[in-house]
């Protein structure tokens, strides 16, 4: 796609434009535009690292070319020093390219463990906010095709099963709202090629170089790998058959669902019955933990232990009421019955 067939109703920004008729840049902006395919107006995540950074170039081309108008979002966890600064920088940067901007500021206590984790969280929980306020339903997010690979590793350290390994997909639907990876088959090597070649200033996140995280370490292990002859295609291939193997489980987990549970909508809940749970165990642990979800109305679903512990106990009659993720799970003769907990 040349830069003259993207100039559309709107004009794209000869900077740009220039910027565009760099081969390689081109080429990743087509796949972008390909894996995309949204006519509605969104939102973009913004860090103001390199690989966000592409997401908003790439963003913004789209938006024009499709007449949209996306809102930016910048968020402020101040969770270190500076990061204040930081976020008004990169509003700063964007909008010298004409791009307007919002930092949306994580306010309160911080957690004192599993620091990550919990600020991706609020990091959802603060964007869907402001998404709900513009009647956004998609948020694109910057996961590259290198976090594909770190994820999957990750997951395996977790002990994570066949949902788990294959989380970090093309798209995730929470509450309604659709979280777009629309890098997530793009490398970061081409990524930081675009921000260096648009942006002349990005920020760099020391915790995406501290070993302390996990994540961090995960990635060093990749990178010594690759040395010693770590093929990535062949572990894409892997993840792909998963994936394929996923579905089949996300397949019959909707039957489940919607043959044996029966929705009463004035009283938000489901009554179970007892074919329900003479399925396989991975079909009945998916079946029970969304519905679990959809009544709690949580972004995540609950800890797999308790969910499993809980199943368990639901078989062999040992509980006759329990609360889990927000919800009251009652027993009643060979029917279970699952409501909102009210607190």
């Amino acid at each position: 796609m040349s830069p003259k067939n993207l100039s559309v109703k709107n004009k794209i920004p000869k900077n740009f434009t220039n910027i565009l008729k760099k081969k390689r840049i081109n080429r990743i902006y087509k796949k972008f535009e390909d894996s995309l395919k949204i006519k509605s107006n969104f939102a973009v995540a913004v860090s103001g690292g390199p690989d966000s950074m592409a997401l908003v170039f790439l963003s913004k081309i789209y938006s024009i070319k499709n007449g949209l108008n996306p809102k930016i979002f910048i968020v402020n966890h101040n969770l270190r020093k500076g990061s204040t600064n930081e976020a008004k920088s990169v509003r700063k940067t964007l909008k010298k390219f004409s791009i307007n901007s919002k930092i949306i500021n994580w306010k309160g206590k911080k957690p004192k463990s599993n620091l990550q984790g919990v600020s991706r969280n609020k990091r959802y929980e603060l964007l869907f906010k402001e998404c709900k306020k513009f009647k956004i339903t998609n948020i694109l997010l910057g996961h590259h095709l290198d976090d594909l690979l770190e994820n999957f590793f990750l997951r395996i350290l977790r002990g994570s099963g066949l949902k788990g390994l294959t989380s970090l997909g093309k798209e995730t639907t929470i509450n309604n709202i659709n979280l777009l990876r629309p890098l997530i088959d793009i490398e970061k090597g081409d990524l930081e090629f675009i921000s260096k070649n648009v942006f002349s200033s990005i920020i760099q996140d020391p915790s995406n170089v501290n070993s302390k995280f996990k994540r961090v370490r995960i990635r060093n292990l990749i990178e010594e790998l690759k040395k010693n002859g770590l093929d990535k295609e062949k572990y894409f291939l892997t993840i792909r058959n998963l994936k394929d193997a996923d579905a089949v489980i996300r397949f019959y987990k909707e039957e489940n669902i919607k043959k044996n549970t029966f929705y009463v909508a004035k009283k938000n809940k489901f009554i179970i019955n007892n074919e329900f749970f003479n399925k396989p165990n991975e079909i009945v642990f998916r079946s029970f933990s969304e519905l679990v979800k959809m009544i709690g109305k949580r972004y995540y679903e609950v800890r797999g232990k308790k969910s499993l512990k809980i199943i368990e106990s639901l078989k062999t009659n040992k509980i006759s009421k329990v609360t889990i993720g927000g919800c009251i799970i009652e027993k009643v003769n060979q029917t279970v019955i699952l409501s909102k907990e009210f607190k």
